[in-house]
């Protein structure tokens, strides 16, 4: 056993040397020698080596573990539709997401057998606790990626007021709905990036020749947002009708305000109900002894003796 885990330690410890030693020493020093010429390098050569330093080992490592795994196109398809909605939309995107799981599954795995003999002695329980550590390696990334859509969508949805406001006044100002769309992703990025990188990709489907109808529907399926689907439906319903959008996307932006007030308080309605079980467990018990407390030690000093002794 010892053994064992001396080799793993030993064998991480190495690893993590040598990354640091390539990050840090081989992979500079390489681009030093490149970069130490006078001959000018061409564009495809200037792009090749600011992109090199941005690789990562470990999503290399992932990416190519990834590929050797066979999945369903189903699959496949559903794992991009929950990587765009997260915000990952690289084309290796499922492939490192495959491979983070096959590689937290294997480590995992072999924690667990390296440390099963001393978390317990049951044979039982040491083999389900190997097939556990599997299968929490494997489907907890997914789990974390749904996590990951769930936040992603609460920003979205809290941030779209705050465009839509800024949008009507583009529209009012004399801008039309494209310009508009562009002007509030320029606008917000730094205050709310999501929406801002959402309505970016909108604006660069429409310029590369997609309708806006289309680019709208994109934009909705791609986050899964249900207020995001309703506000795709008011502009496409004003574009087409040609009503004023202004006016529809002021209406849309009052009703989100008044629906997040009232979830707000919502939420302050039934904080009365969840302090039920707390206030049970935890304070009423320890009020109990403060009050009643003292009591019964009286209780316990001079009645108990009090009994003894008039017992025959």
């Amino acid at each position: 056993m010892a053994a064992i885990v001396a080799v793993v330690l030993f064998s991480f410890l190495m690893l993590a040397i040598s990354v640091y030693g390539y990050r840090r020493f081989a992979k500079p020093g390489r681009f030093y020698d490149q970069l130490g010429g006078t001959v000018s390098a061409s564009d495809a050569e200037v792009v090749a080596l600011t992109g090199e330093p941005q690789e990562n080992i470990f999503v290399r490592v992932t990416q190519q573990i990834g590929e050797k795994v066979p999945i369903s196109p189903q699959d496949a398809t559903l794992a991009r539709r929950y990587l765009a909605a997260a915000g990952y939309r690289s084309e290796t995107a499922v492939k490192i997401y495959y491979g983070i799981k096959v590689v937290l599954c294997i480590v995992l795995l072999v924690v667990a057998l390296v440390l099963r003999d001393v978390i317990t002695s049951n044979s039982i329980l040491r083999i389900v606790l190997v097939v556990a550590a599997g299968l929490a390696g494997y489907f907890g990334p997914t789990f974390f990626l749904e996590h990951m859509v769930s936040a992603r969508q609460e920003r979205l949805r809290l941030s779209l007021p705050d465009a839509l406001d800024l949008m009507v006044v583009c529209v009012e100002a004399g801008l039309g709905l494209d310009q508009a769309i562009r002007a509030v992703s320029e606008e917000l990025h730094l205050t709310h990036p999501d929406i801002s990188e959402e309505l970016s990709l909108v604006n660069l489907e429409m310029r590369a020749g997609k309708r806006r109808s289309e680019a709208l529907r994109n934009l909705a399926d791609r986050t899964g947002e249900a207020e995001l689907r309703k506000l795709v439906a008011i502009l496409i319903q004003a574009d087409r009708f040609g009503t004023s959008i202004a006016e529809s996307l002021r209406t849309h932006s009052d009703f989100m305000r008044v629906r997040r007030r009232q979830e707000a308080e919502e939420r302050a309605g039934k904080v009365g109900v969840k302090l039920v079980f707390p206030i049970f467990f935890f304070i009423l018990p320890s009020m109990l002894v403060v009050a009643a407390g003292p009591g019964l030690l009286q209780v316990f000093k001079y009645l108990f003796p009090l009994m003894k002794s008039a017992q025959f």
